[in-house]
């Protein structure tokens, strides 16, 4: 039997609600919104305020920040899906004249281009954008901290440069190509640049008494592509299904997949977290979770998705400081996840069998060590080793009769099968090593030969 009951139990909306009830109350957030995503549906959402009957609810906007920048992300990979650049490319081939145009579209999208953390002062977060008119002003003339591509060191002004060559290569403003390219077939419509009503206030918290102040809420201008826009909890969810699993109207599958694997060394210290292209990545608890953290004056939000519990949560707060809005968004995944595991699909045969295929599968040599060959679907492959030590991978077919790495070490190799004169198999080639259905078969084409006085004991 199946159920479609995408209910939590009621000991789990408790435990969500003491979360996030705990964080504003500690946190001192003038008020705090939350909510929960399981297998594409909304289970849960949740707030608390200060001010009695003026809770916020999942069409409340708040400010996101740093959220913006997987959204701009997404839009360069549309560029580079459509074969208008490669991720290569020095950005120079696109946006000339910015002056670290050595700097590739890569290193730009994983913060590893080595430019500044921030925009010269004035602080870019409090004022005008407009006091930053052109790419020289975000840049400011010490631009460069390290190396192209030596390490991670994130960048607001390199997702300036982003935003900057979406619009050169579309011939449209940044929020225009978002709206169109995003926000519009996902149905985002309460995602916006500018705040639209309702939408929460940003407040500072005085950090010895209980008293706020207001924060300015600035059109940020040129760097509106690292950190402008404004959305909602149910929003956010419909882009952290997107991000899970793509959507062939905005991005494949493949291409959010690429976006979440890890794109740059870590920062020194933080071996728990990676990021990807537009992506962070982080280890909490023995789980992987993919998504963003972003804050401005007067707001702090947090995304976070776990592919394999197929789990998503969002948190906001308006205020400053003090929330850690990251940290409570990944406890809201792991507490779903953990009280409620993910139920798996039930076990089905592949729709078809393919004879030569199947006569694939089993136990294959490299050398002694024994690895277990199986199909998968699409006549894809999985290699893992039978003790579960060494090296596994899964491989998909391509058209030739060879097949590709998807992950491990054998990511991106190739795997082809190798055949006799009367067309028996010989062995498995991958990346230049030999798989035998023996151990060191005399008959298969083992570099360096086999002793022909073949295996020997002791007293040989």
């Amino acid at each position: 039997m199946t159920s479609s009951d995408q209910q939590l139990l009621p000991s789990t909306r408790r435990a969500l609600l003491h979360r996030i009830a705990t964080a504003q109350a500690e946190g001192r957030s003038p008020s705090l919104a939350a909510a929960v995503q399981r297998q594409g549906q909304v289970v849960w959402s949740g707030s608390r305020t200060c001010v009695d009957g003026h809770a916020p609810d999942a069409d409340t906007q708040f400010r996101i920040g740093s959220l913006t920048k997987t959204f701009t992300a997404v839009l360069v990979l549309r560029l580079r899906d459509e074969g208008l650049l490669d991720l290569a490319d020095p950005l120079e081939k696109h946006l000339p004249g910015t002056g670290v145009g050595d700097v590739t579209v890569h290193q730009l999208l994983g913060h590893s281009a080595g430019l500044g953390a921030e925009s010269p002062a004035p602080w870019w977060e409090r004022t005008p954008g407009s006091l930053r008119p052109e790419l020289e002003d975000v840049l400011g003339e010490q631009s460069r901290m390290h190396p192209a591509g030596r390490r991670h060191h994130y960048s607001n002004p390199g997702y300036t440069l982003l935003g900057a060559l979406v619009e050169a290569a579309r011939g449209a403003s940044w929020a225009e190509v978002l709206r169109n390219e995003i926000l519009e077939p996902l149905g985002m419509h309460r995602t916006t640049p500018q705040a639209q009503a309702p939408h929460a206030g940003g407040w500072a918290v005085h950090p010895w008494a209980d008293v706020m102040l207001p924060e300015p809420a600035e059109d940020l201008g040129l760097m509106a592509p690292a950190g402008q826009l404004w959305s909602t909890t149910a929003d956010l969810l419909r882009f952290a299904a997107f991000l899970a699993e793509g959507d062939d109207r905005v991005l494949a599958a493949a291409s959010v997949a690429e976006m979440r694997a890890p794109a740059a060394a870590p920062e020194s210290g933080d071996w728990d977290g990676q990021y990807g292209l537009g992506l962070q990545v982080v280890r909490r608890k023995g789980r992987t979770l993919v998504g963003h953290t972003g804050s401005l004056p007067g707001f702090l939000a947090a995304l976070w998705f776990s592919v394999e519990d197929d789990v998503a949560a969002v948190a906001f707060a308006n205020v400053t400081s003090g929330v850690p809005v990251g940290e409570v968004a990944a406890e809201l995944v792991g507490i779903v996840a953990e009280a409620e595991p993910r139920i798996p699909d039930p076990w089905r045969p592949l729709p078809e069998v393919d004879d030569e295929l199947l006569a694939l599968t089993g136990p294959w040599y490299w050398g002694t060590r024994m690895n277990i060959l199986r199909l998968t679907p699409g006549r894809g492959l999985e290699l893992q080793p039978l003790n579960g030590q060494g090296r596994g991978a899964r491989f998909t077919a391509r058209p030739d009769g060879t097949w590709i790495g998807l992950d491990g070490y054998y990511a991106g190799e190739t795997l082809r099968v190798v055949r006799n004169d009367d067309g028996s198999v010989n062995h498995l080639d991958l990346g230049s090593f030999v798989f035998t259905r023996e151990p060191y078969d005399p008959a298969a084409a083992v570099p360096g030969g086999v002793d022909e006085d073949g295996w020997r004991g002791l007293g040989s």
